[in-house]
């Protein structure tokens, strides 16, 4: 009896079918790698950190295998042509596994295995480093991991610059000549208008959210927002750590954390409900294609949109406010002061990115981004990063830190090799208040449902808009365009802060 020869459609159907299958066993790796990972920053002992590097590396090379297997790049080169069988997902999922295989194919595996390495040691460096305030035990590692950078750019694609290539990795698109064009649109907005605030405007008291607030109720209040916002604990779990972050293995598990201080009660509140922004994003992907690259995220700048939309725009915001002060009242009765304008204080000056105030914040970044182009580009040298971290913060932020710590070692980002992530940070928040913008027009009555500390509708809004839509768009400015009409407008984010400023400060 004769084989029956699959038509072309059954036949692009069955190489998706295969593709699917291999891409969602790299997808649990992954999933493994992001629990050692969580693991580490928060429940490893020290002693472990030797081993846990070598225990990345054997994983890291064993996804490299799978991510670079040539089975896989078959199926990729006959799925690249024929789409029209392919529903608009499907299709998606062809064009984010190719990217993602040409980039990694191109990247040697000895490459891949010493980042991994690199990433668990030079957490641990620079943990103790921080703790000692001592850039110098950093800079050596932090060395390697430039050269290292360096080199997988140049293999991945030698025509464009290393810093674009990086960044290309975090936010797909982006290149420095935009990223320079908006921070230049950015910086003119606010310089002007933190010197107008500073030189007439009428400062809210913010003194009680200073003081001393027990940690454990901190941690139970942050808990119960998270849950009420719509953290599902049955899928996840929150955590203390050095420094805050999501992460976890799959949306049925998503572990986030936060820090806390018993003199601010801002800090631990406004960290969680930022990564409670994430874990939303994690635990609200589409598992209709589970495990696949349209289920993931479509950029580091959309992922800090979800998380700025609900620390920035949403608990910044007057009608949150109402919500959160009955909560204080009962975690922290001696506090009867009005919370909308002392949460949204412009702190002069403020040294840490991650406690900057929404106006200042830019500042952080644009100072980040300068520095780390420079450190690839070859213009910046590491062991300039002190000296050059200081006068950047005075000039931009009028502000020298007194130490390391509060300097170039107040953030871990390079020290994961994450050259290219920080200016993610800005355009999440500029893609949140666009994203909020829109929601307001689209939801009727949003502010007065905020104000009574009901977030499904919104929660839904962002899930069906934002979160199952994965990595359906290649680029922000197509999700944007999808979601609110337009790409990414810089002057949204701008006319935003100086509203509301205005009227905060009386200017």
């Amino acid at each position: 009896m004769a084989t029956a020869v699959a038509a072309p459609a059954e036949a692009v159907q069955q190489d998706y079918n295969s593709l699917c299958e291999k891409l969602r066993e790299v997808s649990a790796l992954g999933g493994i790698s992001g629990l050692l990972g969580w693991d580490e920053q928060v429940m490893m002992p020290d002693g472990a950190a030797a081993s846990r590097a070598a225990q990345q590396a054997v994983l890291a090379g064993v996804i490299y295998d799978k991510q670079t297997d040539a089975a896989l790049g078959e199926l990729l080169s006959k799925l690249d042509g024929p789409k029209e069988s392919l529903g608009q997902y499907e299709a998606a999922v062809v064009r984010e596994a190719l990217r993602e295989y040409q980039r990694t194919t191109a990247v040697p595996k000895r490459i891949a295995k010493r980042k991994a390495e690199l990433s668990s040691e030079a957490f641990q460096v620079w943990v103790k480093a921080r703790e000692a305030s001592d850039f110098g035990a950093f800079a050596g590692i932090l060395q390697e991991w430039v050269d290292l950078v360096k080199e997988q750019s140049a293999a991945i694609d030698p025509a464009r610059s290393a810093y674009d290539v990086s960044l290309d990795e975090y936010e797909k698109g982006m290149t420095s000549a935009r990223l320079d064009e908006i921070f230049v649109q950015v910086r003119e907005g606010l310089v002007p208008l933190l010197k107008e605030i500073k030189g007439r405007g009428k400062a809210p008291d913010a003194s009680f959210l200073s003081g001393s607030f027990d940690t454990g109720r901190q941690a139970k209040l942050c808990e119960t927002i998270a849950k009420e916002i719509g953290f599902d604990l049955t899928r996840g779990r929150l955590d203390v750590s050095v420094h805050p972050f999501t992460g976890g293995a799959h949306p049925s598990d998503v572990r986030m954390t936060t820090r806390f201080k018993a003199d601010d009660l801002t800090e631990g509140l406004t960290g969680a409900i930022h990564e409670t922004g994430h874990a939303l994003y994690e635990q609200g992907r589409n598992l209709d294609y589970d495990g696949l690259p349209v289920n993931q995220a479509m950029s580091m700048g959309i992922h800090e949109s979800q998380s700025l939309f609900w620390e920035r725009m949403v608990a910044l915001s007057e009608p949150f406010s109402h919500y959160l002060s009955a909560h204080l009242k009962t975690a922290f009765p001696e506090l009867k002061h009005e919370l909308y304008p002392a949460l949204n204080v412009v702190r002069d000056p403020f040294k840490f990115r991650v406690e900057a105030d929404e106006l200042s914040y830019p500042l952080h970044i644009i100072l980040w981004y300068e520095l780390e182009k420079g450190l690839l580009d070859g213009s910046v040298a590491v062991s300039d990063l002190p000296r050059l971290w200081n006068e950047k913060m005075q000039s931009y932020l009028g502000t020298t830190p007194k130490d390391d710590a509060q300097g170039c070692l107040q953030d871990v980002h390079w020290g994961m090799g994450a050259f290219g992530y920080f200016p993610t940070y800005s355009l999440g928040a500029m893609y949140a208040c666009q994203i909020y913008q829109e929601a307001k027009k689209q939801l009727p009555g949003l502010e007065d449902e905020i104000r009574a500390g009901q977030f499904g509708q919104l929660r839904g809004w962002l899930n069906e808009k934002i979160h199952k839509v994965g990595s359906l768009y290649p680029d922000g400015d197509e999700l944007m365009r999808a979601v609110t009409g337009a790409p990414l407008d810089p002057a949204i984010f701008l006319q935003y802060l100086r509203d509301k400023y205005s009227v905060i400060y009386q200017l």
